[in-house]
């Protein structure tokens, strides 16, 4: 059933008859006396007229009442998907997420190519959580603050660009970034994943330090190690097999994990590193119920345009009636 959401603009409704009161004009009669008394002032228009002008004026009225009074529809109760968890996702964008040593789908990707791809699909699924989005090289740039619109966040990763903010590695100041965006909700569940291929070679933050300060602000951090340990290189004299991820800190990546009380992973390939986002969303999961909303929908278009119709009728009938006649 339709209901008004503002029911008391209906207590303007007799306002149009004070206005009325107040300035009623003065009748031919009052206003000039007329010299013989056999004759009479004669009013051009018909009293049907009159009444049917009255009559359109006064349902415009109302139905401009019915419009301004918001009647709407209010739809059932649904659960709103809020976990209440707020999560940054600090990705690596140094030159070196450039190495095409990545298998994902039996195609030879990119380290981002990678992460694009299934970081996508795990932002996605994260529907009721906060999300945000940190991306580092040389320096560590908050790109999407804190937000539910997930769509925003996978739009923002898949227009970053490696190398964009330099071609070097800053986990520390990463870290740090994010923890100043966690620690400001008052929430309980403040989780931050961390990928990168390399090791801490910039910024003004160690990583240890970083990771003391997140433990401090109730920040958990989840550390993946992306590259893989194979790689076949041609060559002049042949093709060569080397180990691309030969700089990966993989125990300052561990340390992190574990003195927050996340977890560290290591993906080698595509498929790795899928385990390890599926890891990360068993750890945290989704509430199945939140606080309950109502959708409403608004109707005041249908009272708007019948008011709009009858008041242009009744200002403009005596004239349609004159042009009849």
């Amino acid at each position: 059933m339709p209901e008004f959401a503002w029911p008391w603009v209906f207590a303007l409704l007799p306002l149009p008859w004070l206005i009325w009161r107040v300035l009623k004009p003065a009748s031919p009669g009052q206003a000039l006396r007329l010299p013989h008394a056999s004759l009479s002032w004669s009013i051009g228009e018909h009293p049907s007229t009159r009444s049917a002008a009255s009559w359109l004026l006064v349902l415009g009225w109302l139905a401009l009442l019915a419009a301004a009074a918001r009647p709407q529809i209010i739809g059932p109760p649904q659960a709103q998907m809020h976990s209440g968890r707020a999560m940054m996702i600090a990705v690596d964008l140094s030159g070196s997420m450039e190495t095409p040593d990545m298998v994902l789908g039996g195609q030879q990707l990119s380290r981002f190519g990678a992460v694009e791809a299934i970081a996508g699909d795990f932002i996605a699924r994260r529907s009721g959580d906060e999300l945000g989005l940190v991306l580092f090289g040389t320096h560590a740039y908050l790109v999407t603050p804190l937000t539910y619109d997930l769509n925003a966040v996978r739009a923002q990763l898949r227009s970053a660009a490696v190398g964009l903010p330099g071609t070097e590695t800053a986990i520390g100041d990463a870290i740090a970034v994010a923890v100043k965006r966690l620690a400001a909700l008052p929430v309980q569940a403040r989780v931050l994943i961390l990928l990168t291929d390399g090791v801490n070679n910039s910024g003004s933050i160690s990583p240890q330090d970083a990771a003391r300060a997140a433990k401090a602000a109730g920040v958990r951090i989840y550390t993946i190690g992306i590259g893989a340990t194979r790689m076949v290189v041609p060559g002049f004299f042949g093709d060569s097999v080397v180990n691309p991820s030969a700089d990966l800190d993989a125990d300052m990546l561990t340390y992190i994990a574990h003195e927050t009380g996340g977890q560290f992973y290591r993906a080698t390939d595509g498929n790795q590193l899928a385990d390890a986002y599926r890891a990360i969303d068993a750890l945290e999961p989704m509430p199945q119920q939140g606080r309950e909303f109502r959708l409403h929908h608004e109707l005041f278009r249908i009272p708007l345009a019948v008011a709009g119709i009858c008041l242009l009728l009744g200002l403009c009938w005596p004239r349609l009636k004159g042009v009849g006649a």
